[in-house]
């Protein structure tokens, strides 16, 4: 069943005004030819702008646009419409009218940033800029790091091994072996326990890479999403496991210096090109916090930097 038309002298129902959020929501997507890229022009989420979009839809009684995977073009009757959408936006910019949206500010944290190192700075955010809305991911690194690729996010703070990606600035992080204060060494030709993040982790596959090249047999034992819960496991002497050098805590955890030493990996910060205010001064801030961290004091040159 075809939808109805929408005849030119039929854009503006006489019953129904046209909400000019739900129009500009609607030229964004048709411009951008994604629902992703306009969620992220117009600083709301995805979701958001899907509904305004249903919602104009059902005001108009057509479908607007046709959606294909990922990808959406205007039907002839969006085709219709955008140019008026146009028409009333502009005039409205000129007027002095244009429907004010809170900053939506979309980051993603690697996890054990996401807690208590990033509230912090959160709250003097949202202090400084009290409209601003904020979405947080977490998690492992490589689906972050595609997240900001791919527009989902503006700022992804997340670990990479060396170079690996182009970023605003990178940080050294050295990687150490940690077990248990009281962990006994494995006997010779018995495998090593592991803990670790689930699978794809930069961590686990650094661990497994290194034992394997060394001919040192391991087994895994114990795998959580949480970083909380790996250092857990590691002082209740389940195994050991591969992480930044700075989460080594004195009276449950100790250094393992026999197996294999890791090439210290980075902490790196990307950023959007063109951020505004609000991005600009969480990212500033930030980065002065990765800086207090580094054993360095200070950020890295990062190979092939973006700007």
């Amino acid at each position: 069943m075809s939808s109805p038309s929408l005849g030119t002298e039929q854009v503006f129902p006489q019953q129904a005004l046209l909400d000019p959020v739900l129009l500009r929501a609607f030229v964004a997507v048709a411009d951008s030819g994604s629902f992703t890229r306009a969620a992220a022009a117009t600083h709301l989420t995805q979701s958001t702008v899907s509904q305004q979009l249903k919602r104009l839809e059902q005001q108009l009684g057509c479908e607007l646009l046709s959606r294909k995977g990922r990808y959406a073009m205007p039907t002839a009757d969006g085709e219709r419409l955008l140019g008026y959408a146009r028409q009333i936006l502009a005039l409205m910019a000129e007027a002095g009218m244009t429907p004010a949206q809170p900053p939506l500010l979309r980051l993603a944290v690697a996890e054990d940033f996401a807690g208590t190192a990033l509230m912090p700075i959160l709250k003097k955010l949202i202090t400084r800029f009290p409209s601003v809305k904020l979405e947080v991911q977490s998690g492992l690194s490589k689906p972050l790091y595609q997240a900001f690729q791919e527009g989902v996010v503006e700022l992804a703070l997340i670990k990479q091994r060396q170079g690996e990606h182009p970023a605003k600035a990178c940080w050294p992080e050295a990687l150490s072996w940690l077990a248990a204060a009281d962990w006994q060494a494995v006997k010779a030709g018995e495998p090593v326990p592991l803990i670790a993040f689930p699978a794809g982790g930069l961590y686990r596959n650094e661990m497994a890479q290194l034992l394997d090249e060394a001919g040192i047999p391991w087994r895994l034992v114990y795998s959580s999403n949480s970083l909380e819960g790996v250092l857990c496991a590691v002082a209740a002497g389940m195994g050991v496991s591969l992480l930044p050098s700075r989460f080594i805590r004195a009276r449950e955890h100790r250094e393992i210096t026999a197996l294999p030493r890791a090439t210290a990996m980075e902490l790196a910060l990307h950023l959007a090109s063109s951020p505004g205010a609000e991005l600009q001064w969480l990212a500033d801030e930030i980065g002065a916090y990765c800086d207090r961290l580094s054993s360095g004091g200070s950020s890295v040159s990062c190979p092939n930097t973006s700007a």
